[in-house]
């Protein structure tokens, strides 16, 4: 069984900074994609494509965060982070971990996703 955890989050204020991270652990043969997803607090509002980091370091950022958001991870340790600086009261949300991972046993990856931690930016 493989499962994502996530740690960090909380209350920050407007201009603060903030760590997510997310470690994958279980039957895990291979991990491709990681990254981070977020749902604003509201009704209809949709999930929103944070960042996400290949296996080889490669990046990518909606374009709200770029500047200020860094994704990395560590392949040896099946760990991704989201480092979040000068943050916006825009940005609260809860942000969730996502993987593409290949099950020892499996020949296809499939996605997963953490259980979501809280982020609340206050003005």
């Amino acid at each position: 069984q493989v499962q994502l955890v996530e740690s960090g989050g909380g209350p920050v204020q407007s201009g603060g900074s903030l760590r997510v991270s997310c470690a994958a652990s279980g039957s895990i043969f291979n991990i491709d994609v990681m990254g981070w997803f977020r749902q604003a607090p509201g009704k209809g509002k949709q999930r929103e494509l944070v960042a996400i980091i290949t296996t080889g370091g490669a990046t990518n950022y909606v374009d709200s965060v770029k500047g200020r958001f860094t994704i990395s991870r560590d392949n040896a340790k099946n760990t991704v982070s989201l480092q979040m600086n000068r943050l916006k009261p825009e940005d609260t949300a809860v942000y969730s971990c996502y993987a593409l991972i290949q099950p020892i046993g499996e020949s296809v990856v499939q996605p997963y996703w953490g259980q979501g931690t809280q982020v609340t930016v206050s003005s």
